[in-house]
């Protein structure tokens, strides 16, 4: 299976056309990918306005659509030393995936018993990673090993799982691998529902004691992990006091801050 090639994302905050060097809106462009200061022609945007705007719409829909590069993936983890379990959610197909999202919440039969024979009930995982395709494959495959790397470098007292790599995968498919593998606590990492300004956004799931049923509010979330969102460093270390917050606490979601920010400011005085 041939590798799918990444392409780069253009720029969707370009200049209006009629934009001049004295543009007061020229300079605030360079801090956020929103549509600021957009410009018109009369009464209409500019052709460079509805030009970039149809950009961004056809690349939010094709990394809804683009097929998880599982190969590169498990090349990528390599890299770093770990091994990827690729596994299916019980959609078969993307079409079936985004008509039916229950399926995309459960394993099929193989995938459930590939991760039932690697279950360890003599020393059960502390934590299980999974790479998720969800709604932006294309955030997964570019974000999702840089930030586990960032993430075990904090965390390397603790039994790592296998790091599953689940295609056609919704939030809760964590919740049935998690329940396979008799893991204490499950981690996906999965692409986010792409906006216009954002297509390759990821998304970080922490489930406590994952097992089929759980809700959202037994979760906790970290969202917008990217280069011009939240950094792999502060995503990661979120995650590691978030993760440690639930050992402690027992459980995770609403009953679970993260007070991740202000713990590092009181450590930074001290």
């Amino acid at each position: 299976m041939e590798s799918t090639p990444i392409t780069p994302i253009t720029p969707i905050n370009s200049p209006p056309e009629d934009a001049g060097p004295d543009d007061p809106w020229r300079q605030l462009r360079q801090f956020t990918r929103a549509r600021v200061g957009i410009g018109r022609t009369g009464h209409a945007q500019t052709t460079q306005t509805i030009l970039s705007f149809g950009l961004a719409h056809a690349q939010a829909r094709d990394a809804v659509h683009l097929p998880l590069d599982v190969p590169g993936v498990e090349a990528a983890l390599r890299e770093i030393g770990l091994t990827g379990l690729p596994v299916h959610s019980a959609a078969a197909d993307r079409d079936q995936y985004l008509r039916r999202p229950d399926l995309g919440r459960r394993l099929d039969d193989d995938s459930g018993a590939r991760l039932r024979a690697q279950a360890r009930p003599d020393r059960p995982y502390d934590v299980v990673f999974v790479v998720a395709d969800g709604l932006s494959a294309l955030a997964a495959q570019r974000h999702a090993v840089p930030l586990l790397q960032a993430v075990l470098a904090r965390m390397r007292q603790w039994h790592i799982g296998p790091v599953v790599i689940a295609r056609q995968s919704r939030v809760a498919l964590g919740d049935d691998i998690g329940e396979q593998l008799g893991a204490r606590q499950v981690v996906m990492l999965i692409g986010e529902r792409p906006g216009l300004s954002s297509p390759d956004s990821l998304g970080i799931y922490l489930t406590y004691d994952p097992r089929v049923g759980r809700t959202d509010a037994q979760r906790n979330c970290v969202s917008n992990v990217r280069p011009e969102g939240l950094s792999y460093a502060q995503a990661a270390d979120r995650l590691a006091f978030l993760l440690r917050g639930a050992v402690a606490l027992g459980r995770s979601g609403v009953d679970l801050k993260d007070d991740s920010v202000a713990a590092s400011a009181t450590l930074s005085r001290t």
